[in-house]
């Protein structure tokens, strides 16, 4: 597991402010006051979406229910994922019905859908996150994506009094680089976001050179402007990634 990559607010412990992440804030600190939305949050992968949503969690003091999934294996079936999905978050809210999970989840600010439910293998190691298993499976999981919307769509009275926050990746590897279909291809992508934007509330987490200039700066002082762009240039805008390829050549000096 990287050393880098943010599973809870307490692994939060230097960070940037920048614009996408004061429009998210913003967005989810209306959520104490307002029931009824559905947050989607996206980025390319390495951009650092949890690391926002955790910081922004512990700066507003919300009420959040962090979600969690632990599959068998990265090649379970469609209708296998949407069981285990139900089944876990009914015997941790101590529900005995979907009924009565969706009253317990109305008890908080919001249920949250990041790491822990989409990189539950980095918690337990013999089982499998929804993005590996996304990542496995690749278009095959239409179908759990659509059910999970038709249940969003029939359970419209129930979660008017819910609020849900996601952080959504659909990851597609082109020979063996991760790339997100929601935000990597410029017409599929564009696509895909103008249809969720239909039903949901999306916030892209993104970085000018200026703010990652920032945040490579705050984590690595030593680094003097031009080696930053060259990491930069190499990684793209995606911190975690820049953080990882620094170290790595700090430990091969």
């Amino acid at each position: 597991m990287s050393q880098f990559k943010v599973n809870s607010h307490g692994d939060n412990k230097k960070f940037v402010s920048t614009d996408s992440f004061q429009k998210m804030n913003q967005l989810l600190k209306s959520l104490k006051q307002s029931k009824g939305h559905f947050v989607i949050i996206v980025g390319t992968p390495g951009t650092g979406k949890s690391t926002n949503i955790y910081h922004s969690i512990n700066n507003l003091d919300l009420n959040v229910y962090d979600a969690f999934l632990f599959l068998d294996d990265a090649g379970v079936s469609n209708s296998k994922v949407f069981q285990v999905f139900w089944d876990t978050l009914g015997k941790d809210m101590g529900t005995r019905n979907h009924d009565e999970i969706y009253q317990k989840a109305s008890e908080y600010d919001f249920v949250l859908f990041a790491d822990k439910f989409s990189d539950s293998q980095h918690i337990k190691k013999d089982k499998v996150g929804m993005g590996l298993w996304t990542e496995n499976r690749g278009f095959s999981t239409f179908p759990f994506y659509f059910r999970i919307l038709w249940e969003y769509l029939n359970r419209r009275t129930e979660l008017k009094k819910v609020n849900i926050v996601t952080q959504a990746a659909w990851i597609l590897k082109v020979r063996g680089i991760r790339y997100d279909i929601l935000t990597d291809f410029s017409f599929i992508s564009r696509t895909l976001m103008f249809f969720l934007k239909q039903f949901f509330e999306v916030v892209r987490i993104s970085y000018s050179e200026e703010e990652i200039m920032k945040i490579v700066k705050i984590h690595f002082p030593a680094l003097e402007e031009e080696e930053i762009k060259y990491y930069i240039k190499k990684c793209g805008r995606r911190p975690r990634f820049i953080f990882e390829s620094i170290s790595h050549n700090e430990k091969n000096r």
